[in-house]
């Protein structure tokens, strides 16, 4: 077993149809991972689980939005129900539109706030009990900030993005054994490995 295996592990990547996600669970699934990659839309995100399974690794697809407290509960339902248990969770899931402030439309801008910051919130807390129950594990929140994204991208992650909000989990979520981290930075799957054996 090689020193970044995490063979038998159930990781939960959430986006992992595209971008951070994608490649994050990609490269836990040839750590020896068991992937359960969630994505809103089926189309890239069984593609990723069927290049993770023709690899000769283990994943699943979970198509659930995770903007709404119902579908998440419900994936975390059945990922437990198929998986046993959930030992990693990986919150890469954002929406990134590209208006100005000035020309976004009310909806769209709830969407990001409901993706960005509350839909991760609300993971972190269904995936949180889980994690409670069976004695710990590791969340893992992605949050990159492109130079160039809108207003509206920023705000949405600027909370997750603070030491003192980053601090604040871990210290309510630490006394059942769940260790958080806040990666920002472009080389990612080193960081998180890394991450996970703390």
């Amino acid at each position: 077993m090689s020193e970044m295996s995490f063979a038998g592990k159930v990781v939960l990547v959430t986006g992992a149809g595209r971008g951070a996600g994608r490649k994050l669970a990609e490269a836990f699934a040839n750590q020896g991972a068991l992937v359960a990659a969630n994505d809103i839309t089926p189309v890239n995100v069984e593609k990723v689980v069927e290049e993770i399974i023709t690899a000769g690794w283990q994943a699943r697809a979970y198509i659930h939005d995770i903007a709404k407290k119902v579908d998440i509960q419900a994936m975390v339902n059945n990922i437990v129900d198929d998986w046993g248990r959930i030992d990693i969770l990986i919150n890469s899931a954002n929406v990134l539109l590209p208006a100005a402030l000035l020309e976004i439309d009310e909806w769209d801008l709830h969407r990001v706030f409901e993706v960005n910051t509350i839909g991760t919130l609300l993971v972190m807390q269904s995936v949180g009990r889980v994690m409670r129950a069976q004695g710990g594990g590791t969340i893992i929140n992605v949050v990159k900030i492109p130079k160039d994204a809108p207003a509206s991208f920023v705000a949405s992650r600027a909370g997750l993005s603070t030491p003192d909000i980053s601090n604040r989990i871990s210290e309510e979520l630490g006394g059942h054994g769940i260790h958080v981290f806040t990666l920002t930075s472009q080389d990612m799957i080193p960081a998180a490995f890394a991450a996970c054996k703390m």
